[in-house]
Formats: structure tokens, C-alpha cells, sequence
């Protein structure tokens, strides 16, 4: 299957848009760029069939588009060039310089690193890309161009790869252009990863929609016929257009929040653009004054802007009609900002003009969006920063104010120690306490629009307690509490470490020495980024290092230790006796104290039916009898003598060794998912591994400790109500 062309612009139709824009572009060093990444990608063909190189030339059209410079144009064409051709980075810096090639490498994935799962893998991308984001904000736009083209064309991929693209775009990247303002460009994000995450819904939607679209422009029409007569002289140069809400808007609130479709009452709304801030309010008077407002329904963004720039005056009026609709007031300097975002900067750049506070107010609102980024990447476990994302990115946000009168804006959800650290960090510290409108509330007390809220203090504070990590809402309070121990209480920080990692360890029958953990630890903690082994307790008591996520591989580690221990075997002086019971639970026919051995090959368990092999200076090695090793015929095999009966007898309170396959819709989180379900279990993980299979499909292979066949049927049926389990087999 071939993709249709409409979802790619080549080379022409760049300089089409280039030329279209009015804005002033190095056109040698982008036609320099093209010639490079066609001649690099070469025959390279998208999944579809479609040349590679219109990929990135219909990227660098996204970036044209809403505004971007020459910089962000050239890394757009060059963009994949590094990762997906013989073009070193150094090539690039050579040919296009020091900023375009820390583009590239900001956009580029890290597709050459190996991973141990998926989600780690993921998680890594997301932490070298804020990285880069630090430095230079534009990598994050030209990120979101690649992302927004790639769901453009996503109809070749696999249905379970389109759902997976789809609710990371929802997951992460909608909510980082909502954060940077980029409206129009979160809008198509949010509506093509709806479409395929619920094309159902998405249809129903889309279809109502264009039933009432004639009755819809004929009241919109109207509507600004009515404002602009009433309006008259006394407002000039006024802009009035309509608009539908995005299908994403419409889903949340009828899907996710259970309305109708006639309980929306912003379905459709018009806009109003003016010159003068002075003009959006005397507009407001006038709207108020042709149509009734609803109560409640009426919100000031010019004076308490959004934390993404956002500035406009909303209010909801009743027509005459008696159908509710929403009025959007704003400058022309908003209107583009409510649009593009932080790439509007780049359109004053190129030819608009800000005042001088216009700019300040941009460089204080990047500002706030790099010390979230720093946030992120100060994370000492990568698998957080997916998760802190999306908190930090909450498009619901929560504004309240101080004694003093300043406004703050928080994700929804956030608590007053949230608040505390956000004023400042040693707010944070020496905070003992809140109060809500002048009442006292509780220290997990959740934030309520437009409260007042104080912070009680003391000077010498004793400092946050641990439990505050399990309280907050953002990542920048997490931080500096975690920043705060890591600082102030490393003895501390240890003895809890240890404490709690060996209390985890017992729960599993681990009583670990000294000795085991310097035979163990060592190679764990350059990956935990770790120098030494009480770095690794100190980061397990401040926070650091989840417990969790250590345990399998430190199991893994104590297995493979003690299982390198081997007793010999030494046959039994006396004649031999029938059925005599041994320590293992296992009864040999015609032996007695003899070393046990359970054969990895087939892993029995108490339930199985088993027979015993007598090997050469190890015991007798146990199998299941359905064990491909075990002859059919034992009386027709080379050596019959050594093959003897055995059965299970009595109550048998040790652990055995199994593994299981586990096959499941391939999604983010799922390895997450059966470790954590197995943790609840009690269940000792030695091993734990996924792939991804041919169907689009994941399996994980997971071997683990159970009590008897009985036993694992339960782990397999609590495994088996996972989200997008297909299967769970014992091999």
C-alpha cells in the first residue's frame, strides 16, 4: 500500500511556503540542507513506498508554516540524516555549524543504545531531548513538526503501532505544545491520536458535527453580522471570525465528562481581534450588552494569563435564538500567541515587532519552561520523567494567590507544599503548616481556584519529612525535598536505605551478608549512577531509587551466586531401601539420601508427574515426565538402569523454579505492569525479559519461584487480568 501524496510536500512546495510567508529566509544554506539529506537518504523509501526525503521536506513545511527560522528549516531536512544514514554528526557541524548540528542531535532518537525494556528506552528519549530543549527551546519544535507529519502519515503502520504512537503523542507531546502555547499545532496532535485511539467516538463526533454545519455558519454569520454593526465606529480595525471546538475538546467533555453534545456550550464561538488590550475590554461591554452572559461562565486571561501565554477574554453568552455561545476577545500580539506559542517569537524575529516587555514577559515564560525541563532531567530514575510530564503538563491548571496578593498557576491537583516550593525552596523547607482563606488546612491539603494561601514557616524549620514525596503533585517540589535529604541527611539517608532494601529482601526469604552485597552491588550501580554501594542505600532513602525496580535484578544476581554451589554426590554405603523420603520433598524408588537435583530443563514442580535420572557425581536430577529430555520408551533408551520412579510426598514448603510466557498487546507499561502485579504477589522474580513479536504483539518471559503447580495456576490467572494479556503459558 502506497501512502496518498497530499501528506507530503517536496522540495517546490517548500519554496512555495517560504516564499508565501513574507518572512526572510537563507535560502542557499536551506537548498544546501535539501541537496545533502536527498543525496544522503539516497533510494530510502517511508514503510509505504513513498521516498524517504519527502518526509523531512514536508516537516521543514510544518516549521515554515507556523513561523519558524532558517535554523529550525535546515535541522528539519537534516533531521534523520545522522540517525538513518552514513552522515556523521560531525559532518553536519562541519558544513552547517555548532547550532544546527545541536538541532539535529536534539531531534535525533537514540535508536543505536540498547536498552533493557521498551519503556526505559522510551524514557531515555524523552531525558536527551529535554536536554537538548535546555538549551535550545526550538528542538522541542521541530520535534513536534516530525511527530505531527508522522501521524499525518500513520495509516501504513500497524494498528497496535498507530495506538501506541497515538498515546505517547497524547501522553507527551500534546501536553509540551499545550505548555508552549502551540495551539494549532496541539489541536491536530490531539485529533488525529483521537481518531486512532477511539475511531468510533471520533466518527460519531465528526458526524454530528457536519449534520449541523450549514445551521451552524448560517448562526455564525449572524452572530458577527450582529457584533459588528452593533459595534459600529466605536471600536476600529475589529476582526470577527467563527470557529468550531476541536474534536479532542468535544470528546473530553462528552465521552470523558459525560455530556451531550447540546450540554456543550463552546461547541462553536466567535472570535473578536483587536488592537488595543483598552479595545478587548470595551468589546466585552458591548458583547454583554447585545446578549445575556451566563453566570459563572466569564474568565480573564489578559489580566491572569495561562503559565502558556495564553491572554484572551472568554465569556458565554445566550443568543437571541436562546443558543449558548463562547466570545473570545484578544490583540492581534495575543492572537498570534494563542496560535503558535513560543514559535511566535521566532515570527517577531523574522518581521513582527514586540515592545521591549513583550520580550521580557517571553524570556520569563521560557524560563519557567526550562526550570521544568532541568526538573526532569535532575530525575535520577529516567522511568519518572514520563510520569512527571504528564503532571507537569496538566492542560488543568489550579490558580490561587498569595497574602501578598500574587497570583500563582499550578497543575490541578497540587498541594500546598507544591505551592510552598514553587514560591521558593526554602519555603518549601522550613514550611510547617497552611492555611487556606484564613482557615488552617491539613498538609496534604489540594489547592482550590482562586484561594488565598498562606505558608506558615519557622526559621529554623526541621526540614520536609519523607512522606512528602508521596503527597506532591509536581516534579519541582519532588526534586527539592529528594535534593534536601540527598544533602542534608546522607547517614540517615543510609541507614534507611538499608533498612528498608533488606526488609524488601526478607519478604523473599533474602537474608543478604555483607559479603553477598559487595558481590552483588557493584554491578548494579553504574547503571543506577552510583559510585559505591552506600550511594545506592542513600538514594533508596532519600527517594532516588524506587526499591521495586532493583529487586528483580538483585534476586537475579543472589540466585545465580548460590546456585553456583554444587554438593557432590556420594552413593549410599548400606543396601539400598524402597521408598525412604528425602529432605526435597521427593521420594526415589529404591534410594535414600541422595542429593536432589530439579532439572532446569522442564522445571518441575510439587503436582507434576516426575521421574528421576541418576547422573555422574550429581545426585539424581528430577524431570517432568513430559520433559522432551525423558524417553517415551525408557526400556528402549541407551542406558534404562539409570532412569528410576520418584513421586512427591508430604507437605513441601520449599520454592521451585518455573517460567512463563506471557503474550500481550504490546503497549507502554505493560513490563511495568506484571513486575508490580507480581511484587503484590510476593513473588521472586529471577528473570524478566520481553520482546516484541512479529503480530505487533509483545512477550515476556518471566521466571520466577512458586510453591507447586497449584500455586502458579493462581500467579497465572492474576497475570492473566492484566490490561491486554492474551495469554499466560508455562514452558
Amino acid at each position: 500500500m502506497v501512502e496518498h501524496y497530499e501528506n507530503y510536500n517536496d522540495f517546490n512546495d517548500l519554496i512555495d511556503f517560504i516564499n508565501n510567508s513574507g518572512n526572510d529566509f537563507d535560502m542557499a544554506i536551506i537548498t544546501k540542507a535539501y541537496h545533502l539529506a536527498y543525496e544522503a537518504h539516497g533510494d530510502q523509501r517511508r514503510v509505504s513506498g513513498v521516498p524517504y526525503i519527502l518526509h523531512p521536506t514536508s516537516v521543514a513545511c510544518i516549521l515554515v508554516e507556523i513561523g519558524m527560522d532558517t535554523d529550525c528549516v535546515v535541522a528539519a531536512l537534516l533531521h534523520d540524516v545522522v540517525e538513518d544514514t552514513e552522515v556523521e554528526l560531525d559532518e553536519i557541524k562541519k558544513q552547517f555549524g555548532e547550532t544546527i548540528a545541536e538541532l539535529v542531535d536534539g531531534v535525533t532518537k537514540l535508536s543505536k543504545i540498547s536498552y533493557s525494556n521498551r519503556e526505559e528506552r522510551q524514557a531515555e528519549n524523552l531525558r536527551k531531548m529535554l536536554i537538548a530543549m535546555s538549551n535550545d527551546i526550538r528542538v522541542i519544535i521541530v520535534k513536534l513538526a516530525d511527530r505531527l507529519h508522522n501521524l499525518r502519515t500513520i495509516e501504513v503502520m500497524k494498528p497496535q503501532k498507530q495506538r501506541d504512537k497515538a498515546l505517547e503523542v497524547m501522553e507527551v507531546y500534546a501536553p509540551i505544545a499545550h505548555r508552549l502555547g502551540m495551539k494549532a499545532m496541539k489541536e491536530q496532535l490531539e485529533d488525529i491520536s483521537i481518531r486512532i485511539l477511539d475511531p468510533v467516538g471520533y466518527e460519531e463526533i465528526e458526524n454530528e458535527l457536519l449534520l449541523k454545519k450549514d445551521e451552524r455558519d448560517k448562526f455564525i454569520d449572524k452572530i458577527k453580522h450582529e457584533i459588528k454593526e452593533r459595534i459600529g465606529d466605536s471600536v476600529k480595525k475589529i476582526y470577527v471570525s467563527g470557529r468550531v471546538k476541536s474534536i479532542n475538546s468535544i470528546y473530553r467533555k462528552t465521552f470523558m465528562k459525560g455530556k451531550t453534545m447540546d450540554q456543550i456550550y463552546d461547541v462553536f464561538a466567535v472570535r473578536i481581534i483587536v488592537d488595543s488590550v483598552l479595545d478587548c475590554y470595551n468589546v466585552l461591554g458591548v458583547i454583554h450588552d447585545i446578549y445575556q452572559p451566563l453566570p459563572n461562565r466569564f474568565k480573564d486571561y489578559i489580566s491572569t494569563p495561562k503559565k502558556n501565554m495564553y491572554q484572551s477574554l472568554h465569556t458565554t453568552v445566550i443568543g437571541k435564538e436562546g443558543v449558548p455561545f463562547e466570545v473570545q476577545i484578544r490583540t492581534w500580539e495575543m492572537h498570534y500567541t494563542a496560535e503558535y506559542g513560543i514559535a511566535a517569537h521566532w515570527k517577531y524575529k523574522l518581521g513582527l515587532s514586540p515592545t521591549k516587555s513583550d520580550k521580557d514577559i517571553l524570556k520569563e515564560r521560557i524560563e519557567s519552561l526550562r526550570k521544568m525541563i532541568e526538573n526532569q532531567i535532575q530525575s535520577e530514575d529516567s522511568t519518572d520523567i514520563i510520569k512527571n510530564i504528564k503532571n507537569d503538563l496538566s492542560q488543568e491548571e489550579v490558580f490561587v494567590f498569595t497574602p501578598k496578593g500574587d497570583l500563582i498557576n499550578l497543575p490541578s491537583g497540587s498541594t500546598v507544599i507544591d505551592l510552598a516550593y514553587a514560591i521558593h525552596t526554602e519555603v518549601g523547607n522550613r514550611m510547617i503548616g497552611a492555611k487556606a482563606d484564613r482557615r488552617i488546612v491539613p498538609i496534604n491539603y489540594k489547592l482550590k481556584n482562586g484561594e488565598i494561601i498562606e505558608i506558615i514557616t519557622q526559621k529554623e524549620g526541621t526540614g520536609p519529612k519523607r512522606d512528602w514525596l508521596n503527597i506532591v503533585k509536581t516534579s519541582e517540589a519532588r526534586t527539592k525535598i529528594r535534593q534536601w535529604f540527598k544533602r542534608e541527611r546522607r547517614e540517615e539517608n543510609i541507614v534507611e536505605g538499608k533498612a528498608a532494601l533488606e526488609a524488601e529482601l526478607k519478604k523473599s526469604g533474602i537474608y543478604m551478608t555483607e559479603e553477598d552485597a559487595n558481590d552483588i552491588f557493584p554491578k548494579m550501580l553504574q547503571k543506577q549512577h552510583c559510585n559505591s554501594i552506600d550511594d545506592l542505600y542513600a538514594a533508596i532513602g532519600y527517594g532516588g531509587i524506587q526499591i521495586w525496580k532493583i529487586l528483580p535484578r538483585i534476586k537475579e544476581e543472589y540466585q545465580k551466586k548460590y546456585e553456583e554451589k554444587v554438593v557432590e554426590f556420594v552413593p549410599p554405603k548400606e543396601p539400598a531401601k524402597k521408598h525412604n523420603k528425602v529432605s526435597s520433598g521427593v521420594e526415589i524408588e529404591g534410594m535414600d539420601d541422595c542429593l536432589i537435583k530439579f532439572s532446569k530443563c522442564c522445571n518441575p514442580l510439587p503436582g507434576d508427574d516426575i521421574i528421576g535420572f541418576i547422573t555422574r557425581g550429581y545426585g539424581v536430577s528430577i524431570h517432568k515426565r513430559t520433559c522432551p529430555n525423558v524417553p517415551k520408551d525408557i526400556s528402549a533408551c541407551a542406558e534404562p538402569e539409570r532412569w528410576v520412579k520418584a513421586k512427591w510426598i508430604g507437605k513441601i514448603n520449599d520454592s521451585f523454579q518455573s517460567t512463563l510466557e506471557i503474550v500481550a498487546t504490546d503497549r507502554t507499561g505493560l513490563l511495568a505492569d506484571v513486575t508490580i502485579q507480581l511484587s503484590q504477589m510476593h513473588i521472586f522474580i529471577r528473570s524478566l525479559t520481553s520482546r516484541e513479536a512479529k503480530n505487533g504483539n509483545a512477550v515476556v518471559t518471566a521466571t520466577i519461584d512458586t510453591n507447586g503447580i497449584d500455586h502458579l495456576k493462581g500467579i497465572m490467572t492474576h497475570l492473566g487480568n492484566i490490561n491486554g494479556i492474551i495469554s499466560v503459558t508455562r514452558i
